[in-house]
């Protein structure tokens, strides 16, 4: 006969998914020191990593840490659940990294969409992380499509990219994001326009309206369209080499990205106008699907994209 006394089984005997996402979000709340740093290292509301830690609480039958106007404090239970989480955690680790290590060979296709004229970015993490990549798999063979941003979104959420690089101008549930790059924009107008030659510093709003503008018929954030409405638009391009090439006829400004212009402002073919009141930075990052199945090229690049972000 049983014992009234005996200790029930705190676990189920598999544990799942789950679990582990459990353990994994109580660790980091241990190691951050309270719900409040965990929040910004998970990137889940603090209610959420609450409910989380509530949850395995419950499923342990055990107070695992106090929080509350006293502040936050590990249980001493909360401690031997933390060690005892580790060792499970840091085992799964070793047991994926010696599973992949059986065959590393990398073969087969890498898909990526890119909005176009990111070539010339400094920061060049994209293209870093590729030749890290087919230095790991020479016979890779990667397809890059230079398409709107809209359509890349599509693509990786159809499954027929793997990974995308987009500005930030909304977020959509099906896909993770990875922040990459932070591009500034001036407004630029060419050597033959009449503001080339002419101190521009002091230009009115109105004064600046009075010339044709090209802007750009592709989605912009609402605080960057705000700053645009200032111009007289008169042409419009759907990409930012377009932009250029009106620019260079010498009857138009527009805005373009520092990097992109540089070209130009070295040759002393544009200059900027205004450049402490016309600007605006434009955020990228790269894209993901959420759930998407596993993908050996794909995990192996963002370990590579990852290392060279750090």
């Amino acid at each position: 006969m049983t014992s009234q006394n005996a200790k029930k089984t705190l676990l189920p005997h598999k544990i799942g998914d789950t679990h582990i996402r459990l353990l994994r979000i109580y660790k980091t709340v241990i190691e951050s020191g309270g719900f409040a740093s965990a929040e910004i290292e998970l990137n889940i509301s603090r209610p959420a990593i609450s409910l989380a830690i509530s949850e395995l609480e419950s499923l342990l039958d055990m107070r695992l840490c106090h929080r509350g106007r006293a502040g936050f404090s590990v249980t001493n239970e909360g401690e031997t659940v933390y060690q005892a989480a580790l060792q499970l955690l840091g085992s799964l680790e070793t047991f994926k990294s010696q599973v992949n290590a059986i065959n590393r060979e990398l073969k087969g296709e890498f898909n990526i969409g890119i909005t176009d004229n990111l070539a010339t970015i400094p920061q060049m993490y994209i293209s870093r992380a590729l030749t890290k990549l087919k230095n790991r798999g020479p016979e890779i063979i990667v397809n890059i499509r230079m398409i709107p941003p809209k359509d890349i979104e599509t693509a990786v959420i159809d499954g027929q990219l793997h990974i995308g690089v987009v500005p930030d101008l909304r977020a959509l549930s099906g896909l993770n994001y990875i922040p990459l790059y932070k591009e500034k924009s001036l407004l630029y107008c060419s050597k033959e326009h009449p503001l080339f030659s002419k101190d521009n510093t002091k230009l009115s709003s109105e004064q600046l309206a009075e010339f044709d503008a090209v802007l750009p018929a592709y989605p912009q954030a609402a605080e960057i369209k705000q700053q645009q409405k200032k111009l007289r638009a008169t042409a419009t391009s759907t990409d930012r080499e377009g932009i250029a090439f009106l620019i260079l006829t010498g009857h138009y400004i527009g805005f373009l990205p520092t990097h992109f212009a540089e070209r130009w402002v070295k040759d002393d073919l544009m200059v900027a106008i205004q450049p402490e009141q016309n600007n605006f930075i434009t955020h990228y990052s790269a894209i993901v699907r959420k759930g998407a199945r596993t993908n050996l090229i794909l995990e192996s690049y963002l370990e590579e994209l990852n290392s060279t972000l750090k």
